[in-house]
């Protein structure tokens, strides 16, 4: 079979393979072999288990690198395994494609022209999920997909369920927590993470329904893909975005921080007065291990900047703690009296820490509220009053 020259140079040239993971994929399988080998021979095929006639028709493709599981082994082990067996090869990017024939290898020069301008990024085809004969499955399991690929990483895509990929091998993560289907979402979540570039690209798709045959299980692999993303949701909240903020900040300093992502943040006066008071707000309020979440998680639902709520709930940071806790029970012993402060002693009764524990938190939702209004007040009308000397200068 003949290939193409002009592909095939490029591939050879940028260090490009194409991985094809398989599994009980027979009907199609031949034909995916042969449209890639029109564009290069750099060609690893993963035979995940099959139990079907994947061997013999493998065994007619002596030439090719090829990696065989003694039992189904799950979608993402063979891509680990491919990924594994390139990079012994010395392959610096991998193209996947699945075998069920949905994919066009006629894309693959896609890829390698958006390789050219993007060396650094993970490219993920992304199919036209309206067209005729894709299942509503596949189109609803790809918006719930895209969906938490935006909430974990702010990175919006068409596509993040797509198979037909290009991978920078070298710049990857190492580890992973998946050896399934949700593979191909955990990878390109830790790809953002590591601050590579993960964009959609245009590719055609064809869903056959007399010949595709799919081995995505729809509860089985469903629950396991949203055990994956509550997984990176709670790292999301609890790591990532309080890592991008400080990382933000030491980039920056403090100054030039307030300016760039306060001051001059392009969201309305409301919606980043309405960002600080809620920080605040959750900053003070007694919801301790989870301010952090529970401010994100607000801003996220409330359509709020999420980096000042945050940069704002820090007003609990341990300097200010000791001033939050005495205004809290001071404001409280106006609502909650209590004759006998607390003082830790052998005399101390269960009474004596229930009342003063009555008295701060009754003290710190009012001093949260008191404080949340004064300050996304007070905020609003700087940022109003910037607006305008920016507007007479």
């Amino acid at each position: 079979m003949s290939t193409s020259f002009s592909e095939t140079a490029r591939m050879n040239q940028y260090k490009v393979c194409v991985i094809i993971p398989t599994y009980n994929n027979h009907n199609t399988l031949k034909r995916v072999i042969d449209s890639v080998l029109l564009c290069t021979s750099n060609i690893i095929i993963v035979n995940d288990g099959s139990t079907d006639s994947t061997a013999q028709i493998l065994s007619t493709y002596p030439n090719l690198i090829q990696i065989h599981h003694p039992k189904n082994s799950g979608k993402g082990t063979a891509l680990r395994n491919g990924f594994k067996k390139a990079l012994e090869l010395s392959y610096d990017y991998a193209i996947t494609i699945d075998s069920d024939g949905q994919h066009f290898a006629s894309d693959i020069p896609s890829f390698l022209n958006a390789l050219e301008t993007n060396p650094d990024a993970l490219l993920i085809g992304s199919r036209n999920m309206v067209q005729e004969n894709v299942p509503k499955k596949s189109s609803f399991g790809n918006k719930f997909s895209n969906f938490w690929f935006w909430f974990e990483t702010g990175n919006k895509l068409e596509d993040t369920q797509s198979g037909f990929r290009l991978y920078p091998l070298q710049r990857i993560p190492v580890y992973y927590f998946t050896t399934k289907f949700e593979f191909e979402i955990e990878v390109i979540v830790r790809s953002a993470w590591k601050e590579i570039s993960v964009k959609n690209i245009p590719i055609q798709v064809l869903y056959d329904p007399k010949e595709r045959v799919s081995h995505f299980r729809p509860f089985k692999d469903f629950t396991r893909i949203s055990i994956l993303n509550t997984v990176l949701v709670i790292i999301t909240l609890l790591y990532i975005k309080p890592r991008d903020f400080f990382r933000k900040l030491k980039k920056k300093g403090p100054k030039q921080f307030f300016l760039e992502n306060v001051l001059h943040s392009e969201d309305s006066n409301i919606c980043k007065a309405s960002s600080i008071a809620l920080g605040i707000f959750i900053g003070i309020c007694p919801f301790w291990g989870f301010q952090t979440i529970l401010v994100l998680f607000l801003a996220v639902l409330l359509k709020l900047n999420k980096v000042i709520a945050f940069a704002f709930s820090n007003i609990s940071f341990p300097p200010f703690i000791p001033f939050v806790i005495y205004g809290s029970l001071k404001i409280g012993s106006y609502f909650v009296t209590n004759d006998k402060p607390l003082i830790l002693s052998a005399n101390m009764t269960f009474a004596d820490i229930q009342k003063n524990i009555t008295q701060y938190l009754v003290g710190s939702f009012i001093l949260a509220t008191f404080m949340a209004l004064l300050f996304g007040l007070t905020s609003y009308l700087l940022f109003h009053l910037a607006d305008n000397l920016k507007h007479k200068k």
